[in-house]
């Protein structure tokens, strides 16, 4: 395939003049608005700059169908990945296609129109198949899909009117039309990016300086800075490794520069996506890794996507795509020669040193030395400052159970006995009192339940962000709001989920405060486990049964679970 030379030429935006920005936007103050999430936020900004070219705005139907079936549009360009605004029925309910609406950032800024041509209720489950292999929500996206995007897609061409606004890192981010226009000024033809939401460590390093000789091209180093997987290490964090480790690089051969993608981790689809981008970027190559943008293993516990998946589909279309591959070789670093070679170049019999992901967080978390060999001491160093030992970070013990099934008495146990150690402060958000400070205007309805679980899990990520113990004790009984919590915690540091499981029998039978008769009567509507399900945990990280064994007994095996995960020190 010859080499790319438009790469530098100028890319199509969706932005208008100045000028019409500045009218466009008092005339958009009187249209219906939305507001965006974080991740239309990221798509929006991408296709207003040219990343996601060709496409002219959010996916009208007939596009949307040809995406997520075959991945290409209704008049067959290739696109893996649907491009959709979704939002709430309530709001779908109040525009019609043929109308403009102002799309709003969480500020409240103005940042695009959207000139609505349709509106469709998807089948979310064909595109969960379709686009990410299964309709599993062990995966990130599949779980988004089901459990936070709205019910109504949206579709039709975007009027740009303003990019959406970073006060972090702005000097390292480029537009495709500034990275082109840098790529033309320094005369780089051939550009090979790489594609990372990790910290690079030596074996990233090594294998970007073989890319760039194997492709003969300069390296733009591109991490993404929009949505990851959840649990991935915070974008600050990262920039600032890669900062770290950038004079390692010759500067005369390599930029590194920030892309807002909101990622869908699905692997091979994601493989071709992450290729166009980087074409509309002004780049010629691409490294394309095992596993690449693989969210880790399905509900049965295996891969959801083949490891060379990604490689074969990016393969397959390269020409269209019109970027080429540089497949990642596995690095490892092989002691008798005290350098890093790919995986498979390596003898029979020689030692191969390698450190995991898993065992990278597991040596952070225990404070554990990690060697020279693997990474570079500056970026060791940042690591180690946003996520110090365990038992000095935040964390949060989350009891869910039945009403009466003594989660709050165990919970004040427990409050009591961390207490008594000492070194970090401990605050309990109990059901009752969360619903007298936080949440009074709530009823008890699936949706008002819902509000009140999701506050409670943002007070107490914001504890366990800064340092301190969050003890939750309120019935949460749906799994999606759990796991949305989890997933709100894990950003800042440990979740751990405790099952109080006691009997609907039993709890019925204490019945203190007479709600359970009262409900059995029909005078408190949706009570949970009477007329309203519990679903229980399936993998609580602890499990306390309550019936014949005192509060003390079970909080001390909460307590000895949290040893155990290194929370507190032993």
């Amino acid at each position: 395939m010859a080499t790319n030379m438009t790469n530098t030429a100028p890319i199509p935006e969706l932005f208008v003049s100045y000028d019409s920005a500045q009218k466009l936007r008092v005339e958009a103050g009187s249209l219906p608005s939305w507001d965006l999430t974080p991740r239309q936020v990221c798509d929006l900004e991408l296709l207003m700059n040219g990343g996601f070219h060709p496409l002219k705005g959010f996916l009208a139907e007939a596009d949307y169908d040809g995406v997520v079936s075959g991945m290409r549009l209704a008049d067959g360009t290739l696109w893996p990945i649907p491009i959709t605004l979704d939002v709430s029925e309530k709001f779908a309910d109040t525009v019609t296609p043929g109308q403009d609406i102002a799309l709003r950032d969480p500020e409240g800024v103005i940042l695009a129109i959207l000139s609505i041509t349709d509106k469709w209720s998807p089948d979310k489950a064909r595109e969960a198949a379709a686009v990410y292999g299964a309709d599993d929500l062990a995966h990130p996206a599949v779980n988004y899909l089901h459990n936070t995007a709205g019910p109504v897609y949206l579709g039709g061409p975007i009027t740009g009117i303003q990019q959406p606004v970073h006060y972090d890192f702005r000097a390292r981010r480029d537009t495709p039309n500034e990275l082109r226009a840098f790529f033309r000024k320094m005369g780089w033809r051939r550009v090979v990016a790489f594609q990372t939401r990790n910290p690079l460590h030596r074996a990233h390093q090594e294998l970007t300086f073989r890319a760039a000789r194997e492709a003969q091209a300069n390296l733009l180093i591109h991490p993404v800075v929009g949505m990851t997987k959840p649990g991935d290490v915070d974008h600050f964090t990262r920039v600032r490794c890669y900062e770290a480790v950038l004079d390692k690089y010759p500067a005369a051969t390599t930029h590194l520069s920030l892309l807002n993608l909101a990622m869908r981790m699905a692997g091979p689809r994601e493989a071709v996506w992450h290729g166009i981008i980087r074409r509309n970027h002004g780049c010629t190559h691409m490294i394309v890794g095992r596993d690449h943008a693989g969210p880790g293993k399905n509900s049965a516990g295996q891969d959801f996507y083949d490891p060379y998946a990604a490689q074969e589909l990016f393969r397959e279309h390269q020409s269209e795509i019109g970027l080429e591959m540089v497949d990642f070789k596995q690095m490892v670093f092989v002691q008798e020669r005290a350098q890093y070679e790919p995986r498979d170049e390596v003898e029979e019999g020689a030692t191969i040193l390698d450190i995991s992901g898993t065992e990278l967080r597991r040596r952070l978390r225990e404070g554990i030395e990690i060697p020279d060999w693997f990474s570079f001491p500056e970026v060791v160093a940042e690591l180690r400052r946003t996520s110090p030992p365990r038992h000095k970070q935040g964390f949060t013990v989350f009891f869910t159970g039945l009403s009466g099934s003594g989660k709050s008495t165990i919970a004040n146990a427990l409050m009591i006995k961390l207490m008594e150690m000492g070194g970090r402060p401990v605050t309990i958000l109990d059901g009752d009192v969360v619903r007298k400070h936080l949440s009074s205007e709530l009823g008890f309805s699936k949706e008002h339940r819902d509000i009140n679980i999701r506050r409670i899990g943002y007070v107490a990520s914001e504890i366990t962000k800064n340092g301190g113990i969050a003890i939750c004790a309120p019935i949460a009984p749906y799994t999606a709001t759990r796991r949305a919590v989890r997933e709100m915690i894990e950003t800042y540091g440990a979740f751990v989920e405790v099952h109080v499981a006691t009997s609907l029998e039993e709890c019925e039978r204490r019945d203190r405060k007479g709600l359970y008769k009262l409900a059995r009567e029909g005078k408190i509507k949706e009570f949970t486990g009477i007329s309203d399900p519990y679903e229980e945990p399936t993998t609580p990280e602890v499990r306390v049964g309550t019936e014949g064994v005192d509060v003390d007994y079970s909080a001390q095996q909460v307590l000895l679970k949290l040893e155990n995960m290194g929370l507190i020190a032993g």
